[in-house]
């Protein structure tokens, strides 16, 4: 090994090998036979934009103003610090703003990892996906979620401080959409889950910012994203019209898996670390700060993402095969409230920042 080359302590704290069990495809079908997908290339060509050009860098940014006093969770601390015998009882406004400062950090790092795990995920889509229209387009998205890694780096790096490692559990689900055989799987968890995901949490943090940049690079993030759902919708939903019973049946337990049961998964104990606190020490308060206040600090959150997810997953076809198998599960989660909202592939127009931006300029 020379000196210009890495250990194996630095590649292993730096990368993750991933083992892709599905095929790889290529066609010799170059016949444009999709004309919504041509359409949504199209737009995507149309709708690129560059981080350097588009985004103005030299915005001062206040760390602190990022945070959001009012915001549910800040709420919800400030009522565990007046519970007796928490660990946190003795903080004042300082400690919570803080904490609200990590919180955002390591809400933003989660944004960084998930797009570099959609890059990936888009560029396996390229390789896997056998219709031509399908992979002009995924090699559109693999394109937009490099821009989007890039520019939440960037914003970690030069405005709010140091990032926050991976989720484990964002890690494991995306680690699992790499890793599946069936292709569809890719599409299926990345553009309708965890892209309705991503809709949802950006256009919350989006409404609570003030900050220019942060709220510029949110809105054409979102452009992109709509389009990536729309994407997910018009293939997946000519795929599974062809699917039997039995393999509908393995796409909704997927979907059971990803929803229902995964709301109480995500957590970052790591922020406690940082504040000094041990996670373990202070989650008890925080589950009864709640239960005392009932108060959930993610309920609008999980109502955005659920009013993305649950009518794309109708258009789809997934929530009444199997009898209405879905349907019951997820009613019984009280989802089904969402069911008639507008669906992605309808309305990602409405979230083109890029093309209204321009139009702007040129009036």
């Amino acid at each position: 090994m020379t000196a210009d080359q890495p250990g194996r302590d630095e590649v292993d704290a730096t990368c993750k090998v991933i083992e892709d069990h599905c095929q790889s495809i290529y066609t010799w079908d170059y016949k444009r036979a999709r004309p919504q997908l041509v359409s949504l290339y199209n737009r995507a060509a149309q709708s690129q934009w560059a981080s350097v050009t588009d985004l103005d860098w030299a915005t001062e940014v206040d760390p602190e103003a990022l945070v959001h006093k009012d915001a549910p969770n800040l709420r919800l601390m400030r009522e565990v610090t007046r519970i007796p015998g928490s660990p946190i009882a003795s903080w004042g406004e300082p400690e919570l703003l803080q904490l609200g400062l990590e919180m955002f950090n390591a809400m933003l790092s989660q944004f960084m990892h998930g797009e570099q795990g959609a890059m990936m995920t888009a560029a396996k889509i390229v390789d896997t996906v056998p219709w031509i229209d399908a992979k002009y387009y995924a090699a559109t998205q693999t394109m937009d979620e490099a821009r989007h890694t890039e520019v939440f780096a960037r914003y970690i790096e030069e405005k709010v401080g140091d990032a926050y490692p991976m989720n484990p559990n964002l890690e494991a689900q995306i680690t699992g959409l790499l890793e599946d055989s069936r292709w569809d799987i890719a599409y299926l968890g990345m553009q309708i889950v965890i892209e309705s995901l991503a809709l949802a949490a950006f256009g919350d943090m989006a409404r609570r910012t003030s900050e220019p940049l942060l709220k510029k690079l949110l809105r054409y993030v979102m452009a992109d994203e709509a389009r990536h759902v729309a994407f997910g919708i018009l293939s997946l939903g000519e795929y599974y019209e062809h699917l039997s019973s039995a393999e509908l049946r393995e796409r909704q337990d997927f979907l059971l898996e990803h929803t229902v049961n995964a709301r109480a998964r995500s957590t970052t104990p790591e922020i406690w670390d940082r504040m000094g606190v041990p996670a373990a020490a202070v989650v008890p308060y925080i589950f009864e700060a709640a239960a005392k206040t009932k108060a959930s600090p993610f309920q609008q959150f999980q109502r955005g993402f659920f009013a993305k997810l649950v009518p794309n997953v109708r258009r789809l076809g997934l929530l009444d095969a199997n009898d209405g198998y879905l349907r019951e599960r997820w009613g019984e989660a009280g989802m089904l409230e969402f069911e008639f909202a507008d669906d992605t592939s309808e309305d990602y127009d409405s979230y083109d920042a890029v093309a209204a931006d321009r139009a702007d300029r040129t009036s």
